[in-house]
């Protein structure tokens, strides 16, 4: 008699481990799926930067050192970058762009250039489909880590190496204001 308690509850504890593996398997592939969206938007920004920046240096010659910094983080083989890497360029890229926008409100010649209208106006656009899909991703990530970090199911994750993901998140420096100094 005891040994079919033991066994039934090694059969409950045995479903209940596999319920579990199969919900972090399933959140994890939804952070995947979430950073892939999200990777799409950031790798269209990467493209667009450096059209952006040719038409910027064309206005704002003695301009070089901003211009520079989003080169040289541009420079960067996207595909190369690990997620965690992509995170944290695209948090530098983003405080170019800034001082990039605050650049041409020195340069009247600029902000009426067709080219560059076009072009901020498509990275506006990219700006926004990449704040929404942030917003994706951090909510997947937080439900997926909450599942990894509380317990009992921190137990399986453990067992089974389930990792914490990052989240993207803004930089103190991020959240004040671009000072450009002419």
């Amino acid at each position: 008699m005891i040994y079919y308690i033991i066994l039934g509850v090694v059969a409950i504890l045995l479903i209940y481990i596999l319920l579990i593996f199969n919900k972090l398997t399933k959140l994890k592939n939804r952070v995947k799926e979430a950073f892939s969206t999200m990777d799409v938007y950031l790798k269209k920004r990467w493209d667009l930067i450096p059209n952006l920046v040719e038409t910027v240096k064309g206005y704002a010659k003695h301009e070089s050192e901003t211009l520079e910094e989003i080169v040289n983080l541009r420079n960067k083989d996207y595909n190369d970058l690990s997620d965690n890497e992509k995170i944290s360029t695209n948090i530098d890229v983003n405080k170019g762009i800034s001082k990039l926008f605050l650049l041409s409100e020195n340069y009247p010649d600029l902000k009426a250039s067709d080219n560059f209208l076009n072009l901020s106006s498509e990275l506006t656009n990219i700006e926004n489909d990449i704040a929404s899909s942030r917003k994706y991703y951090n909510a997947t990530v937080r439900i997926y880590n909450n599942n990894v970090e509380m317990f009992p199911s921190n137990i399986v994750a453990f067992i089974f190496r389930f990792k914490s993901q990052l989240m993207f998140e803004a930089k103190e420096e991020e959240k004040e204001n671009v000072k450009i100094n002419l």
